[in-house]
């Protein structure tokens, strides 16, 4: 879950890691951001997907799709736009976009915090062999991803860590011949 810089005293320490200025604090105290997240396919079928940890619990990993946060004066389509040229360096534009596909709001917890993303979901296809690099990680992103990875919907039904959103395979299988025009939406869910 991009967006976090972290800052804290050291291997152990109590002290709180800094969420970027796209995290605000909600009337009920939560640190809040609305995300822009791309479920990617290649011609084959495979969903180019991350792999994470948290600094605070290096043992739990976890798969989610390729985005971030929009930040201010941004459109949900270009933090999208964005982040897939920052997380993977693949380009791609705002035409290239399908959907909205899907909306959700999840609450986790994740550098020390109690978080809550509002998150809306596009589509888009890429050639098979894209090249992909991690020029545009941050230093954050360069501690916390482990790998950038093409699955297959069958690969990404079998990994033995989470994956988010949790029906993701679904999602994704729904897709493979296309959209159908369909903004499905996911309640609130408590990872």
């Amino acid at each position: 879950m991009p967006g976090v810089s972290a800052s804290h005293a050291g291997p152990g320490a109590d002290a709180p890691l800094h969420l970027d200025a796209g995290w605000v604090r909600g009337p009920d105290g939560m640190r809040t951001r609305r995300a822009a997240r791309v479920i990617i396919l290649d011609e084959d079928g495979r969903v180019l997907l991350v792999r994470g940890h948290d600094a605070d619990a290096p043992e739990r990993h976890w798969w989610f799709t390729i985005g971030g946060g929009i930040d201010p004066g941004e459109t949900a389509h270009q933090a999208a736009v964005r982040e897939v040229l920052e997380e993977t360096g693949l380009v791609i534009g705002v035409d290239d976009l399908e959907g909205p596909v899907l909306e959700r709001s999840a609450i986790f917890d994740f550098a020390r915090e109690h978080c809550r993303q509002d998150e809306v979901f596009f589509f888009t296809r890429v050639a098979n062999g894209a090249a992909l690099n991690r020029s545009g990680w941050t230093e954050l992103e360069s501690n916390f991803i482990d790998e950038v990875s093409w699955l297959s919907v069958r690969d990404l039904r079998a990994v033995g860590e989470e994956v988010f959103p949790r029906d993701l395979a679904d999602y994704v299988e729904a897709l493979l011949p296309g959209w159908d025009g369909v903004l499905r939406r996911i309640g609130l869910v408590h990872e």
